[in-house]
């Protein structure tokens, strides 16, 4: 990846992270007073998932960006020259179905706009994207098993990029 465009990217992962920390601690405040086990348990995963991708090498840029016009990425990163679009599942333990199976079409419609509005930030680099899936199961014992689905899904129809 060229300086340049790093640069670009680290400044503007800045920029958004300072302007919008109100309120994504807003949103946090919000969960945890909701009580709301299946939340907490969301919020928890994105931070377990973030340690994770952190072990894999992976450079995280932003987490929880929700779009003006709709779309939402739980964490944006980059993995080497390619910039990855994670959505994270979180369960307490394996279940009949996959933690990834719960992507719907609506949801990876979601996720892609979302991602094309990061893009639209970025003014549109000519840069290599993906989206992947990190799926984390909560074992009785409170231990956390990770899953990380490379390219999982691709970009939603009718968007292109």
């Amino acid at each position: 990846m060229n300086i340049g465009l790093a640069r670009s990217v680290i400044d503007l992962s800045s920029r958004w992270r300072s302007h919008f920390a109100r309120l994504t601690a807003g949103r946090v405040d919000q969960k945890r007073q909701s009580g709301s086990d299946h939340l907490q348990l969301g919020t928890r995963g994105e931070k377990l998932a973030c340690g994770f991708l952190r072990r894999l090498g992976y450079k995280i840029l932003y987490r929880n960006f929700r779009a003006r016009h709709g779309g939402e990425v739980d964490i944006v990163c980059r993995d080497g020259d390619t910039l990855v679009f994670i959505e994270v599942k979180t369960r307490r333990r394996d279940d009949l179905v996959r933690p990834s199976e719960a992507i719907n079409a609506a949801k990876r419609k979601l996720i892609s706009r979302g991602a094309l509005a990061w893009l639209q930030l970025l003014d549109n680099p000519d840069i290599l994207s993906r989206f992947d899936v990190v799926e984390i199961v909560v074992a009785e014992d409170g231990e956390p098993h990770f899953e990380l689905i490379r390219d999982a899904f691709e970009l939603s129809k009718p968007y292109i990029y």
